[in-house]
């Protein structure tokens, strides 16, 4: 989770230099006679914050993560495009200093974390506006949700992960739809744009666990206590979308 989300922020703080090559770069088109628009559509990646909804938000609040897209144009200039999301958000996290094993006691510790993530994965249309310092659009998609629990043994100095297990996971079909907003920062074949966006994800129902739903028994076994309910999530996003040039 920490490296997509690093990555991420990397692609966040570049934008700004980025857009500082516009009279450049408009200079150069002017120049070379160059396409007004990428011809290779567009990629991209957010940081993400989402809000349950329905009877979800009865027992999980949130969750906190990112998301990378991208976007194919179906016509030359890019009023109809077919978009590809990938998501990540973790709406639950323990972390605990426990012993590497009962014989040795507490001489050796290690850091036991226990995360609860949910993934999506949705291909739909998207319709926007090409042009204009403000570019609308709004898109809509179908595909699969994926929850899960995991847990990992990592060295409390360094923080690197020695073992990890999946103890719990379901997933189901989706679909939803968003409306967003691209705010230039560069322009010409290679663009560069501010995305900021809400989506809605119908998730169907699944089985999940929530913190505190894994009790570890005496014998060294776990039991767990899922819960089943509606998916529902709100997803708000903010990063960069950038145009492929062939």
């Amino acid at each position: 989770m920490r490296t997509p989300l690093i990555a991420l922020s990397a692609l966040l703080l570049s934008a700004p230099a980025l857009a500082a090559q516009d009279d450049w770069d408009d200079w150069d088109c002017e120049r070379h006679e160059c396409e007004k628009y990428p011809t290779g559509g567009y990629v991209g990646g957010s940081l993400a914050a989402a809000r349950t909804q329905g009877e979800f938000s009865d027992y999980v609040r949130g969750g906190f993560g990112g998301d990378i897209h991208f976007i194919q144009k179906l016509d030359r200039d890019g009023w109809l495009a077919l978009r590809t999301d990938a998501g990540l958000l973790v709406y639950g996290y323990e972390s605990q200093h426990v012993p590497l094993s009962p014989t040795i006691g507490g001489r050796v510790l290690v850091d036991l974390t226990t995360s609860n993530n949910i993934a999506w994965f949705g291909v739909g249309p998207q319709i926007g506006v090409p042009d204009g310092d403000l570019q609308p659009y709004v898109n809509a998609f179908v595909g699969y949700s994926a929850l899960w629990t995991s847990s990992s043994v990592s060295d409390i100095d360094y923080g690197d992960d020695v073992f990890s297990s999946n103890n719990f996971s379901d997933g189901s079909f989706s679909y939803g739809a968003g409306a967003g907003l691209y705010v230039p920062l560069r322009r010409g074949p290679s663009p560069v744009s501010l995305d900021m966006g809400v989506r809605y994800h119908n998730n169907g129902r699944a089985e999940y666990l929530r913190e505190g739903d894994i009790q570890d028994n005496p014998d060294g076994s776990i039991t767990v206590y899922p819960t089943r309910s509606d998916t529902d999530l709100l997803s708000f996003h903010v990063g960069v979308s950038i145009g492929i040039a062939r």
